[in-house]
């Protein structure tokens, strides 16, 4: 990964996963990073010790209670050396810490601070976690949970992208304006904001049950195989074509790929298919299916 970031210093005032997982992806652009956390320590550490470890890996830890004087001590002292300030606090949290940006940014001018919050604005403050993000934006249609904590990912992914903006904007700033010390900005990141850009294909129709890419194609399903499963990809009519002559179909008409028919003999084609012999011809024909136990 590149060393953009070479150079910048964060400090992580942040727990559990977005702020953490947004952390590694800075570190890995270069930047130096320093994680304060309570004494309790971070809630994952209990419920993952991999994923904390992996997530911490050449971050350097303190630990300080940031509601005592020593600990705000603490806290100033890493803040008077960083470039970046991480938190996924309610903003209320933020207020009682006397970390608002106005008081940050008069203490510290250079210093930015990305905000991961739940929802922007007064609902900020209203309890939230991945799975409730993601269904508000229509992302768990049935009972089952998720296979990956798409918000709390995907926030981690803004957030660093934000990072990347706050240290950019400080360089072109502190280039172009002729001033002795750059500035720094606050930027906030929700993740409910993040559940709804992962949504906006279904939003759009592209993956509800009739469109392309939600069911409706008969090359873009997973069915089922002789020992297993079978993700088929074959999407743009090339693929669509080759997976066809395979199935032994007529594939010189695309708009044949959403019709009942074509969806029947695919799957009786894959049914009687091996997850070996599935394997052998992706890589013969050139087609872009996984088999999965």
């Amino acid at each position: 990964m590149t060393t953009v970031l070479a150079g910048t210093r964060i400090l992580s005032l942040a727990l559990n996963l977005p702020g953490p997982a947004a952390l590694m992806r800075c570190r890995k652009m270069g930047a130096t990073c320093v994680k304060i956390e309570p004494p309790a320590g971070d809630p994952m550490r209990h419920y993952n010790q991999g994923a904390y470890d992996e997530l911490s890996e050449g971050v350097k830890v303190i630990t300080a209670d940031l509601k005592t004087p020593d600990g705000q001590k603490v806290l100033h002292r890493e803040l008077a050396r960083s470039h970046v300030l991480l938190t996924s606090f309610r903003p209320s949290a933020i207020t009682k810490l006397g970390l608002q940006w106005s008081k940050l940014h008069a203490a510290y001018p250079e210093l930015s601070h990305v905000a991961i919050v739940g929802a922007p604005g007064p609902a900020g403050e209203e309890p939230g976690h991945d799975l409730t993000y993601l269904a508000d934006n229509g992302l768990v249609p049935g009972l089952e949970l998720p296979a990956t904590l798409y918000a709390d990912m995907s926030g981690s992914l803004m957030a660093s992208e934000a990072v990347l903006g706050a240290a950019l904007a400080q360089s072109e700033r502190y280039a172009g304006s002729g001033q002795t010390h750059p500035q720094g900005a606050f930027i906030e990141v929700a993740l409910s904001e993040a559940a709804a850009y992962l949504a906006l294909p279904r939003h759009w129709g592209l993956t509800q049950p009739a469109g392309a890419v939600g069911g409706a194609h008969a090359g873009y399903r997973v069915f089922p195989c002789k020992d297993g499963r079978v993700a088929v990809a074959a999407l743009e009519p090339h693929f669509a074509a080759g997976l066809c002559a395979a199935a032994g179909l007529d594939a010189s008409d695309m708009r044949t790929m959403f019709a009942p028919a074509t969806h029947q003999a695919i799957a009786a084609f894959f049914l009687g298919q091996s997850r070996a012999e599935l394997d052998r011809l992706a890589a013969e024909r050139d087609l872009p299916i996984l088999t999965m136990a």
